[in-house]
């Protein structure tokens, strides 16, 4: 197995550490997956005093996996029988896929390859929002998942990330992973002395301190290889638990409407993104009163820009077994965990730099 450098207890903190002025900052995102990518991308754009955004990878993403299990369910649920765990995880997908007169089998599920060449797109598109060039700043990810823990997939997405994490610049690099981490695991397989050159911060799963499995979470199943290795690769890991965490991060409809449609191109962009959510396509679910959604990845940034908004415990790097369940590890690296978040002042931070957008950008 791979061999990654140690880093000290005092130099994680002092990676950890907020420091004064924009942070370096790499976005590792599955762009085209929902709508929670682009708000978070164009956040971090509008804040350039906080991030200096270098990059932007395209990840790997894809519903295929589930096709099997959803079709199984399908079939439980019209003979009246049940299905076990696959139940628990399917069963209210199923039911509005059925109310729609949509079979599982007819959904229109991709798999990394393509789902990280609509995140490509994806990137492109809402840099072109914001008047944008994405030449040079935005690049491809990996085309499918680590085939063995300890086999990266190379990509130039995963070059750039090595790149990013040597440059001669004595700020640390922080990447943004806001979704399955494929290229980052790779990027740390193919040169392991970047492990004592960045911070990850990442958000998916539950809490470390809890005894749920992780199956669930998307950024957590998709490659268990790559959730597996970041967690044992050593790594200075900021980890910021969607959920219970980044759940609080509801929107709704009637706050879409009043305070991003009419924010310029990007604002309308995130307003159509919204009321066109895939996810709700892709599960049937019609616009209904009442109906939010969690933009998840804002969390990711809200660290970035303000550490009070999302305030963290020390705690030590967790184990993440073949079941996908947290086991403690007393000896494990320190790490940053996320224990709750400011949901208003990330909203209103958002809102004002999209209403303050030509200035902002004016000034690139």
């Amino acid at each position: 197995m791979t061999s990654f450098p140690t880093v000290s207890d005092e130099r994680r903190l002092e990676m950890f550490a907020d420091q004064a002025g924009p942070a370096r900052v790499l976005i590792d995102t599955d762009t085209a997956n929902e709508i929670d990518d682009q708000f978070a991308l164009a956040w971090a754009l509008l804040s350039p005093e906080r991030i200096e955004v270098e990059a932007v990878v395209a990840e790997p993403f894809g519903h295929l996996h589930m096709r099997e299990e959803l079709v199984a369910e399908l079939e439980a649920l019209r003979a009246g029988t049940t299905t076990g765990a696959v139940e628990n995880k399917y069963e209210g997908w199923v039911r509005h896929l059925m109310a729609q007169g949509v079979e599982p089998k007819d959904l229109q599920l991709v798999g990394p390859a393509e789902g990280m060449e609509e995140s490509y797109e994806e990137i492109h598109r809402v840099l072109g929002k914001l008047g944008i060039a994405g030449d040079g700043l935005a690049f491809r990810g990996a085309d499918r998942y680590m085939p063995a823990p300890d086999v990266p997939v190379e990509s130039e997405g995963a070059h750039r990330i090595i790149e990013a994490a040597l440059a001669d610049d004595e700020r640390v690099l922080h990447v943004v992973a806001i979704g399955c981490v494929t290229n980052v695991t790779s990027a740390l397989l193919m040169a392991p002395e970047i492990a004592s050159r960045m911070v990850v911060n990442w958000t998916s799963g539950y809490p470390t301190w809890v005894d749920l499995d992780n199956t669930p979470s998307l950024n957590l199943v998709q490659d268990r290889h790559a959730s597996r290795l970041l967690f044992s690769s050593g790594v200075p890991l900021v980890y910021l638990p969607g959920y219970h965490i980044g759940a609080q991060l509801n929107f709704s409809h009637p706050e879409a409407e009043a305070w991003i449609k009419g924010k310029g191109e990007i604002g309308d962009y995130l307003y159509h993104l919204y009321v066109h959510n895939p996810i709700w396509i892709q599960r049937g679910v019609k616009p209904f009163p009442g109906q939010s959604w969690v933009v998840w990845d804002l969390i990711n940034i809200a660290w970035l820009i303000d550490r009070s908004w999302v305030p963290t415990r020390t705690t030590r790097t967790p184990h993440l077994d073949d079941d996908l369940v947290w086991q403690a590890r007393p000896d494990g690296p320190l790490m940053l965990e996320a224990v709750g978040i400011d949901r208003d002042a990330v909203y209103h931070d958002l809102i004002v730099k999209l209403d303050d957008q030509d200035r902002i950008l004016a000034s690139r």
